[in-house]
């Protein structure tokens, strides 16, 4: 077992049991890439351990805090059965079969997400530790789920920062169909697994798709950054009147209107439009068109992967909020959300904020919006708080 000593005084955070040392942290390290370590304060007393990893900027991911437990397969069993254990406490919708099992430093699993999809698992090892332990808990997961299949979709940035190459591909059992269906509140939605954002569908959003439905009623809906249609089939679910959709992706955009279908919601002229094109571009296109919509969905994906984008980030959510609160009617709600972990939610707020005075319009805050309760959060982990939104309802009494 390899070794990392703190520089003094560095070891406070992770007394209070933040997973991560940064390599800032570090005194000495005596450890190979991958090895497990204690980590040790000025003095040599014991703080922590984990896995270490010299070519990432987080040198250690701290798995456990007690010195007498070891790391191996009892210990991956262990957490995994707690973190199944976790999901079987939440309150998921029922006829719902797609949820996360595993998410990362929230469930004492850094590094680790693992998602299913009904009968499927999908699994990411974004972090060297997890892919130095992938085949044992591949092999504990089929164990404690008994799933069809598990798939690898380690193909995030974020392995590239940690000196590894996307992979993809069947890990255990059968492999998914092109396009597996999943159940969420009723609801029917075709997911792309092998091609599809994230892991194929997403899952962080199940509660606001809820809470789109149950307000959707005899509204026209805008859903910006559609993807495969989750919002707009919730809001179509819900008896939105009309709904207009835009994305980028053909292939979402296709996969959108198969899930309209699956859904019993034929596209008929004018009632269900869905539109291939940049998100920006259209919203300026609407405007000067003079269209108003009573309920707009702005879930754009992350414009800010690290502190240096914050600035630029911060712009494209403005522009885009701006623009929204244009197109709203009097009355109108808008659901606008960041998933960029470094905006934080204060930093949103004020984003919103000044689109909405830029607008010339009074805004009432209905509610903060989260990511999905099986995404959890870690009170000792507040990185792990990623998805952040606010409902808002346009005052029919402008400034």
């Amino acid at each position: 077992m390899g070794v990392v000593i703190l520089k003094r005084g560095r070891e406070k955070p992770l007394r209070r049991k933040h997973p991560w040392v940064f390599s800032g942290a570090i005194q000495r390290a005596d450890a190979a890439p991958g090895d497990i370590v204690d980590v040790l304060d000025a003095d040599g007393h014991f703080v922590a351990r984990g896995y270490y990893n010299p070519a990432s900027q987080i040198r250690v991911r701290l798995l456990t805090w007690d010195e007498h437990e070891r790391v191996n397969a009892d210990f991956w069993r262990r957490r995994l059965r707690s973190s199944l254990a976790h999901r079987d406490a939440l309150l998921v919708p029922p006829q719902t079969n797609a949820l996360r099992l595993i998410h990362a430093e929230s469930d004492a699993l850094p590094g680790l997400v693992v998602d299913r999809y009904g009968p499927w698992l999908v699994l990411q090892a974004l972090t060297l530790g997890i892919e130095r332990h992938k085949a044992l808990i591949v092999e504990l997961l089929a164990e404690l789920v008994r799933p069809a299949g598990i798939y690898e979709r380690s193909d995030e940035e974020v392995r590239r920062l940690e000196g590894l190459e996307p992979t993809t591909g069947p890990l255990w059992g059968e492999p998914p169909p092109t396009h597996l269906v999943i159940q969420e509140a009723g609801l029917r939605f075709l997911v792309d697994v092998v091609k599809g954002h994230k892991t194929g569908f997403y899952l962080d959003q199940r509660e606001n798709r809820l809470l789109a439905r149950r307000i959707a009623a005899g509204r026209r809906m805008l859903n910006c950054f559609s993807y495969t249609g989750g919002f707009t089939v919730a809001a179509a679910a819900g008896g939105a009147e009309e709904t207009l959709s835009v994305e980028s992706n053909v292939d979402a955009v296709d996969l959108a209107a198969r899930n309209l279908k699956l859904n019993g919601f034929a596209r008929r002229q004018g009632q269900h439009t869905l539109i291939v094109g940049d998100v920006f571009e259209e919203l300026r296109r609407l405007r000067d068109r003079g269209e108003h919509f009573d309920f707009i969905v702005l879930d754009p994906p992350k414009f800010a992967r690290h502190a240096g984008q914050v600035d630029s980030a911060a712009r494209g959510y403005k522009d885009i909020n701006w623009l929204a609160f244009r197109l709203l009617a009097p009355g109108g709600l808008l659901m606008t959300f960041s998933c960029s972990g470094a905006i934080s939610s204060d930093l949103f707020w004020k984003i919103v904020f000044g689109a909405a005075l830029d607008a010339g319009v009074r805004v009432r805050v209905m509610r903060w919006l989260h990511q999905a309760p099986d995404h959890t959060i870690s009170l000792h982990f507040p990185e792990g708080v990623y998805l952040k939104g606010l409902l808002c309802r346009v005052e029919e009494t402008a400034f």
